[in-house]
């Protein structure tokens, strides 16, 4: 079992930065790829990043590309997501989560979920 919390979500105005952190306890050998989803109101869940068990890929939506950048520090079992440049349409829940496939972005085939931290930006 993994267990995730997320933070570090907040509001902020467009154009701002948010850091987001999950912290992973129980079963965190770093073998699970890491990713972040998020999910507003009346949309479907859609992957946002991930990243690999060792770091060495990651994946963006195009919607993010060139303005987040998710990382991993496996010694402190932590996954970041730096979101610059926000805009009011990152407005959502992010979530993270773990999957034991090496590179999924299929929600679907993530084991583990947190309970999601909320992310809202101002125009």
């Amino acid at each position: 079992q993994v267990q995730l919390v997320e933070s570090g979500g907040g509001l902020v105005q467009a154009g701002g930065s948010l850091r987001l952190s999950c912290a992973a306890s129980g079963r965190t050998d770093s073998t699970y790829a890491m990713g972040w989803f998020r999910q507003a109101p009346g949309k479907e869940r859609e992957v946002v990043a991930r990243i690999s068990a060792s770091g060495g890929t990651t994946y963006y939506a195009d919607s993010v590309k060139g303005r987040f950048t998710i990382s991993r520090d496996n010694a402190k079992n932590t996954v970041y997501l730096q979101m610059n440049s926000l805009k009011p349409e990152d407005t959502a829940v992010y979530y993270c989560a773990a999957s034991s496939r090496v590179r999924t972005v299929i929600k679907t085939e993530y084991d583990y979920w947190g309970q999601g931290t909320q992310v809202t930006v101002s125009s």
